[in-house]
């Protein structure tokens, strides 16, 4: 994820970032400058309209679609605003329940009892690195700390991960459990944090394997395609030849801010406009050694 000052105006202006936006879009604004080029040259130069132009009037008709296309746009990117929003509040609460946990087990486990505290210690962070890394969809094993009975040769990665990794913090609280260490009510107090876990990477998976539906995304892509390619016909004969670059910036708003939407609607990846779960994941782990 970029860091970025949101009050500096003149950086924000003149900045040239090269983001994947770029590099997917290069080959269609290419192709759309090659088509606009072809269409004012044919125009002007061969048919060489007169005053009674009758495909100006497409112009008109462009304007009323500009206003549908606009509130199409603004519910695409709404859409995946949210879905953003959502990872980020869902890692949130990831934070705040692996502190939770970490000071209440600190407080249940004897201070003595340095190899029971260790083990959560790296468990819990562990936890959020795995989750991490399974939503990006592989296994990183050196981001992994081993802890008492815990070696990451021990994972099976051909399973699903975080589920094993809370299986391995939930047998640990059995195990305390069972030798006393752990009475009926501290389970009442550490249960609310511990199934947060899961309930967090569900609904991780959920935004992630979740895609706009292709109906909507196929529809939208379309009506952006036709209204651009027929944007040359209607200004052409008042604008010239600078309907070239007018067309070409109209077509690179609207297929940016599609491409954005597509972009951000999965936030768990490495992308300059993800989430930054690698720092959250660095954050759960110094708050937690530090709490046990």
């Amino acid at each position: 994820m970029v860091e970025y000052n949101t009050k500096d105006w003149f950086k924000a202006v003149f900045r040239i970032h090269k983001a994947e936006t770029i590099n997917r879009l290069a080959p269609l604004l290419g192709a759309m400058t090659v088509y606009t080029t072809i269409v004012a040259v044919v125009v002007l130069e061969f048919w060489k309209p007169g005053p009674n132009y009758h495909l100006q009037s497409i112009a008109t008709v462009q304007s009323l679609l500009g206003f549908v296309m606009s509130l199409l746009l603004v519910f695409r990117t709404n859409s995946a605003y949210d879905r953003w929003w959502e990872g980020r509040k869902l890692w949130g609460s990831l934070v705040n329940n692996s502190r939770n946990l970490a000071i209440k087990l600190a407080h249940i486990i004897p201070a003595t009892d340095e190899e029971d505290r260790a083990f959560f210690r790296y468990m819990i962070p562990n936890y959020a690195f795995t989750l991490k890394n399974h939503l990006r969809g592989y296994f990183l094993a050196e981001e992994l700390k081993e802890a008492p009975g815990f070696r990451t040769t021990d994972l099976k990665q051909e399973n699903h991960l975080p589920n094993q990794m809370a299986m391995r913090i939930f047998g640990k609280m059995d195990e305390l459990y069972q030798k006393g260490i752990i009475r009926p009510e501290h389970l009442l107090v550490l249960n609310p944090e511990f199934q947060s876990f899961t309930d967090i990477c569900g609904a991780c998976e959920r935004i992630r394997k979740t895609p706009i539906p292709f109906s909507y995304s196929l529809f939208l892509k379309k009506f952006i395609s036709i209204y651009c390619l027929s944007l040359p016909f209607g200004y052409v004969v008042s604008l010239h030849y600078s309907v070239i670059p007018m067309v070409l910036f109209i077509f690179y708003v609207l297929t940016s801010l599609e491409e954005i939407a597509e972009e951000i609607e999965d936030p768990f990846g490495k992308d300059y406009n993800d989430l930054p779960t690698d720092d959250i994941s660095n954050g759960i782990r110094k708050a937690v050694e530090e709490l046990l």
